[in-house]
């Protein structure tokens, strides 16, 4: 069967890079997911089809938060029950973007159960574990581990240690148990999640707004000497390089309309694409489910 044509695969993941435009906390946090599930997917052993689905899922899996009012999305305070209410039907409002999107089939289920647990009492559907396939608890468990090491309107990212940390204590409950272990190891024995920690492509670090604190995105074009703008101020800044990274120095100035215009960084969504395996367009894991049934407790 012919390879999935990579300009429609392109305008899938653009779908949902307009997430993180919309949110100045969380940038790189897609691509960030994509590249956690993609490592955990070749350390249990999936084959190149479940890689590239463990990747594209972790890549997609926010796109219903398109639907999410910015007012609850960027809320610096604790959510009420109602406001929480509307953040979890972001999985649902995720299945129905992608509802008209040929290639909706390869990231659906990320999309739609990455916020089931094993135990049962996750959302939307309140699935148990041998109900859920093996991507959706890999991109769970990416999930979760960015969201605790990214910085957040209500409070700074923590450590990859302590995260770890708090994976390993919901082992079972909230997520898979066997591929806990797995994802630990591939920090603690590997080393291999220390490139994409704090980070949103490839050798590019997030940086801290001068003005007002939350991150700003590096893109690949800017280096030494540049000048990048905060998403959440506006204000501008210039890079200095420094030994592991970039320090922002705030100027005196704005950026104009033009800079700020939103859109989507498609180099990072081309060098993405060409970073997963290879798949074919018979996109289906024959495997998942013994592998999810059979290796201990679920998410």
């Amino acid at each position: 069967m012919p390879d999935i044509d990579k300009s429609l695969l392109k305008s899938l993941l653009g779908l949902a890079s307009v997430v993180e435009l919309r949110d100045p906390y969380t940038g790189g946090h897609l691509w960030r997911v994509g590249q956690f599930s993609k490592l955990l997917a070749e350390r249990v052993g999936m084959d190149a089809k479940g890689i590239f689905l463990a990747a594209i899922g972790g890549f997609l899996h926010d796109l219903g938060k398109i639907g999410v009012p910015d007012a609850i999305l960027r809320k610096p305070d604790r959510l009420t029950e109602q406001e929480f209410a509307v953040i979890r039907s972001h999985p649902t409002m995720g299945a129905e973007l992608l509802h008209d999107h040929p290639l909706a089939p390869l990231v659906l289920d990320a999309v739609l159960h990455h916020h089931e647990r094993p135990d049962g009492t996750g959302y939307p559907d309140g699935l148990d574990g041998e109900r859920t396939t093996l991507v959706a608890h890999i991109v769970a468990i990416a999930d979760a581990f960015d969201a605790m090491t990214s910085t957040r309107s209500y409070r700074r990212g923590m450590p990859a240690e302590k995260a770890l940390t708090i994976l390993l204590e919901e082992k079972g409950r909230q997520f898979n148990a066997v591929l806990v272990d797995e994802f630990v190891s591939l920090h603690r024995l590997d080393g291999r999640l220390e490139h994409v920690v704090g980070h949103s492509d490839h050798g590019q670090p997030l940086v801290d707004c001068p003005n007002c604190g939350p991150i700003i995105v590096v893109p690949r074009t800017r280096g030494d000497g540049d000048d990048v703008f905060c998403r959440n101020c506006g204000g501008l800044a210039r890079l200095h390089r420094k030994e592991d990274g970039f320090e922002a120095v705030p100027l005196d100035a704005v950026a104009d309309p033009g800079m700020m215009r939103p859109s989507p960084e498609v180099d990072v969504l081309d060098q993405f694409i060409d970073t997963v395996p290879p798949a074919r367009s018979s996109f289906f894991l024959g495997r998942i489910s013994t592998m999810v049934t059979g290796r201990g407790g679920e998410r």
